[in-house]
């Protein structure tokens, strides 16, 4: 965490929101990253998406599940659904998030029937050819 935190004051040194995050495996740190969204103007550049991408392509896999997270700030929803879908094994988070998603987004489910199928057609012929 001491490494994240690190990565956090960096983060705030150059106006970034700071928050720091290492992913780390069999005892070692693979990655590490900080907020980049202001300099990249990019919304996707939070600490955690960063470092999982930076752990992948080191190991050459989406798969993390022999890996940790250590992050400064409790993940907000997208972050959390990053270390969820890369299948890191355990979150550590030194502060806990105080705020809401500030931000919200009308969404409405179309329900179009083959947007469900192709899905079902693609993991079925993947179980298939796995036999």
């Amino acid at each position: 965490m001491q490494i994240a935190l690190e990565l956090a004051r960096k983060a705030q040194r150059r106006g970034e929101v700071p928050i720091g995050a290492v992913i780390v495996r069999n005892g070692k740190i693979i990655a590490k990253a900080f907020n980049k969204r202001e300099r990249s103007q990019n919304a996707l550049h939070h600490a955690e998406i960063l470092v999982i991408n930076r752990a992948c392509k080191k190991l050459k896999s989406w798969r993390l599940d022999d890996c940790d997270i250590y992050v400064t700030l409790e993940p907000c929803q997208m972050c959390m659904g990053a270390i969820i879908n890369a299948r890191i094994r355990h979150l550590y988070f030194g502060a806990p998030s105080t705020t809401d998603l500030n931000h919200k987004t009308p969404a409405t489910n179309l329900d179009i029937p083959e947007c469900g199928q192709i899905l079902r057609d693609f993991f079925a012929s993947k179980r298939l050819t796995n036999i």
